[in-house]
């Protein structure tokens, strides 16, 4: 735990520190979250595929690692900087370290670096791309990294959504996602939608559009007595549509959506025949598919921080954020109207369309971590899904 590792920015910056976790070099966007915990919900974050994520708080691994709080079936991070890394946590429910959890799922780590000067330095001059190696020499790093791919120029999505159809909440001996049950939290069922949904038969089928989504998402559905079926991000219109859903829930996601062609189709081919829901992601391609643009952000939203404007009540909420791009709010169409904004660069947050059951937020409802100030929104959903089922 002390082997010597460094941190290279494209720019040729140098940040030094030690290895953990796996020990082998990887690269990606470098990005800051300004959350105090939920390290390990960002860790498993698909909207963070592609990405070394850096916390900005100091001192990460405290509690450890535990079976119930994973968003996905694996950790998506490429690579995790932190300023200290815990070596002996302390919580009931801890079963590993993050040295430990890192190194089983083959993700590298950097501890010891000045995690404030990297925030400050991305924050100045915009994210980029940095190469994170234990073995190479920064001129050898720098080399390599120019020749690898940038971030705005892959579609991450296809690489986190699921491969197949599956249905929430089904028993884990008969499902293959074994994170998603809680088979080893029977104690804990408001941790998850199962046991709540196998008491009540659910009152609506709603269908998420998986490019990227969080398992909380799920659970939160599942609380409102929805049964949810996910299906992957390459799913056509007609395809969603047999499944003969009551709502429909665009999920968020990683990279740049100008490369989400196909998503977009699909988003414009379900736009008026079902209720709709978006979240991040799910916001832009909603925007994207009514003929709105997108554009990438200097440094991104992450964190569980961020203030963000209701238009229509005039309250402000904190919310959790991570998305690295922004709907562009000078060329919308007529039809959508912005709802909400971000009240520290008044970037767009929410949308709603005027005449069909749409509407979308550029932040994380469904929290995890983060405030549980949003959730609402979920009710929200299923009061639309509830009106256009009865309606």
């Amino acid at each position: 735990m002390n082997k010597r590792a460094i941190l290279v920015l494209q720019d040729g910056t140098l940040f030094e520190g030690y290895s953990f976790g796996a020990e082998i070099d990887t690269y990606g966007e470098v990005v800051f979250n300004t959350s105090m915990t939920g390290y390990q919900e960002i860790l498993t974050d698909p909207s963070y595929a592609g990405q070394i994520v850096l916390p900005t708080y100091p001192l990460i691994g405290n509690y450890g690692i535990n079976a119930l709080d994973i968003e996905s079936r694996r950790i998506q991070v490429r690579g995790f900087a932190v300023r200290e890394e815990c070596f002996e946590p302390n919580h009931y429910l801890s079963g590993s370290t993050l040295h430990q959890y890192l190194l089983q799922n083959e993700i590298p780590g950097i501890y010891g670096i000045d995690t404030r000067a990297v925030t400050r330095k991305l924050r100045n001059y915009g994210v980029m791309m940095g190469y994170l190696t234990n073995t190479k020499t920064p001129s050898e790093s720098l080399e390599i990294l120019r020749r690898l791919p940038d971030y705005g120029s892959t579609d991450f999505v296809k690489g986190v959504t699921t491969d197949k159809i599956y249905q929430w909440g089904l028993p884990c001996q008969s499902c293959s996602f074994k994170t998603q049950c809680d088979h080893r939290a029977q104690n804990y069922p408001f941790l998850c939608g199962i046991q709540s949904q196998a008491q009540t038969t659910p009152d609506y089928k709603i269908v998420a559009f998986d490019c990227g989504l969080k398992y909380n998402i799920l659970r939160q559905l599942t609380r409102r007595g929805c049964s949810v079926t996910v299906v992957p991000c390459t799913a056509s219109a007609p395809e969603i549509l047999d499944l003969n859903p009551d709502g429909i829930l665009l999920s968020p996601g990683p990279g740049d959506p100008s490369l989400l062609e196909y998503a977009i189709d699909t988003v414009r081919g379900l736009a008026g025949k079902k209720p709709m829901m978006g979240i991040c992601l799910g916001n832009q391609l909603i925007a994207r598919a009514f003929g709105g643009q997108t554009f990438k952000l200097k440094f991104g939203h992450r964190g569980g921080n961020h203030p963000v404007k209701d238009l229509n009540s005039n309250r402000t909420y904190i919310t959790a954020q991570n998305h690295g791009y922004a709907v562009d709010e000078n060329h919308l169409p007529q039809e959508l109207e912005i709802t909400h904004i971000n009240l520290n660069d008044g970037t767009v947050e929410g949308l709603r369309h005027k005449y069909l059951p749409i509407f979308s937020i550029q932040y994380h409802s469904e929290d995890s971590p983060g405030p549980w100030d949003s959730r609402y929104l979920f009710d929200k959903f299923v009061d639309m899904v509830k009106e256009g089922k009865n309606g």
